[in-house]
């Protein structure tokens, strides 16, 4: 994500994509049909910011059923690889793109869709060589395998500008560790999509989990002292 991005959501209208929610729900799609619900449940359990990751061949027309039909969910594709993916997301309806790692030929692409990006990272050189080139936002990944808080924390003296959204092995246990950590703006999880309701098309259980999520950020600067971003 450029230094200064914004994405516009019905909860802020000049919101970084860091900023819209506590928890960005990472979500893989099988199939189309089940997008718009899926993301309506999110939503009214206030988790705007909707991943969608590019890992089924669902995931296109998933993206463009949720841009079109569902006005305030703030749509994105996830595991996005390659330039032309960047070109389809974006073409889809896609509002932000999020990347598992990066490489220059994608931060190009990236850069010139015209809308906010979360290249993946998970050491500090990889931080460094993002923060060189003008990138401040990214995706922490995989959080918990590549050192989890203790990592983030540590990168937060030397590598004040760089901000997180960690994904990997995050859940409603732990979140709140990760988002009382100064450097971290949300996360990212699946663990309000559990495999059993959204096969069941258990909309309203979906729903429910996400507002639990949604409360973190207020349950972590309550309980840990930190002030909401």
């Amino acid at each position: 994500m450029a230094s200064s991005p914004h994405v516009s959501s019905h909860a802020s209208p000049h919101a970084s994509l860091l900023d819209i929610a506590p928890v960005v729900p990472v979500v893989v799609i099988a199939d189309a049909s089940d997008a718009v619900p899926l993301a309506r449940a999110l939503v009214a359990g206030g988790l705007p910011a909707i991943e969608v990751t590019l890992r089924t061949p669902a995931a296109p027309d998933a993206i463009r059923a949720i841009a079109e039909e569902v006005p305030d969910a703030v749509v994105g594709a996830g595991t996005v690889l390659t330039p032309a993916q960047v070109r389809e997301s974006v073409a889809a309806g896609a509002r932000f793109l999020v990347s598992p790692g990066w490489t220059d030929v994608l931060l190009e692409a990236m850069r010139g869709s015209g809308v906010p990006f979360l290249p993946g990272v998970s050491t500090a050189s990889e931080v460094v060589a993002l923060l060189e080139r003008g990138v401040t936002e990214m995706k922490f990944f995989p959080a918990e395998a590549a050192g989890g808080t203790a990592y983030l924390r540590s990168l937060s003296g030397p590598l004040p500008r760089a901000r997180f959204c960690p994904t990997g092995g995050i859940g409603a246990g732990n979140a709140p560790e990760y988002l009382a950590l100064p450097n971290v703006g949300c996360v990212g999880g699946t663990w309000m999509l559990p495999a059993d309701a959204v096969a069941a098309r258990d909309w309203g259980r979906i729903e429910g989990l996400a507002r639990e999520a949604s409360r973190l950020r207020l349950r972590t600067a309550t309980g840990a002292g930190v002030t909401c971003r």
